[in-house]
């Protein structure tokens, strides 16, 4: 197969290298960049959400930057969110609900979780965007 100009510029799913993830509530799957993927160093990992389930329990911060999108599956309705996530940002934990479509920023070094999908009643997308070569936790003591 002869190489395109900009192919550089499109990252795919790999077989075999990030296998999707089977979970009780959807599957996950993760988009890595490469090394030095045109100067910018991220992931993203996205999971269709079918059923409740806390994702992340331990409040903890990064080092980077980091964007969790909260989307409709309803291609003829992207308002029709049909879920209730709760996600506790700060120190003292101050809880928000997500019960529409949204996107939060996470700033590095701001405390979050957890992270709760707590009503599934139509499944929604989930997808989570980092600016970093790989993902560190550094739980709140």
């Amino acid at each position: 197969m002869i190489e395109k100009k900009y192919s550089e510029y499109i990252l795919k799913q790999t077989p075999g290298k990030n296998p999707n993830i089977k979970t009780s509530a959807g599957i996950s799957v993760v988009l890595e960049g490469r090394e030095d993927w045109c100067g910018i160093k991220h992931r993203m990992k996205w999971a269709f959400v079918s059923q409740p389930v806390l994702i992340v329990d331990k409040p903890h911060s990064h080092d980077f930057d980091e964007v969790l999108c909260f989307l409709s599956r309803d291609p003829a309705d992207e308002l029709d969110f049909g879920a209730e996530v709760e996600l506790s940002l700060g120190r003292e934990g101050e809880k928000q609900i997500i019960n529409s479509p949204s996107m939060i920023c996470i700033p590095k070094g701001l405390i979050h979780c957890p992270l709760n999908f707590v009503k599934i009643s139509k499944p929604i997308l989930f997808v989570h965007i980092y600016i970093s070569p790989e993902y560190v936790r550094k739980l709140v003591s």
